[in-house]
């Protein structure tokens, strides 16, 4: 069985353990993620404030396994404020137990409490990725184009 809860100040860095074993299983360009701030990570999560909520899945005896995290923003064409989620991650050993599920539904619960009419996910292009593709439609997404990315410099 697996506990999900929204995490809390003591688990900043358990969510950013996870999140960087995601971006690790992601990494397929050399250092796409390379030189992540740890320290300014934590202190930007320490700061983030209610528009961002991470999720945490933990088997009974404690052990960290899933993370999902969702920011809360606006746009006009989604009907006003909606989720996004940014990073999803279940340990492989725990994949198609369920986990992926159970962190989808705790983000749809908070966006229905929150009023959102969607949310939103980004799910790695490629046939590599078709299964988690296949996952995010299984539960409710659908496709609905790209999204592309300008990195800004100096800060």
């Amino acid at each position: 069985m697996i506990d999900i809860r929204r995490a809390g100040p003591q688990d900043r860095q358990t969510v950013l353990e996870l999140v960087e074993r995601l971006l690790t299983e992601l990494d397929d360009l050399p250092g796409e993620f390379a030189g992540l701030d740890r320290d300014r990570t934590l202190f930007d999560l320490a700061n983030a404030g209610d528009t961002f909520t991470a999720f945490v899945a933990r088997t009974l005896s404690g052990e960290p396994v899933g993370i999902l995290t969702v920011t809360e923003t606006f746009a006009i064409y989604a009907g006003g404020r909606y989720g996004v989620i940014d990073e999803m991650y279940v340990d492989p050993r725990h994949r198609s137990a369920g986990v992926g599920r159970g962190l989808l539904e705790a983000a749809k619960e908070l966006g229905r409490v929150r009023g959102w009419r969607r949310i939103d996910v980004t799910a790695p292009p490629g046939a590599a990725w078709d299964r988690t593709v296949r996952f995010y439609e299984g539960h409710g997404f659908v496709f609905t184009g790209p999204k592309m990315r300008c990195l800004l410099t100096g800060i």
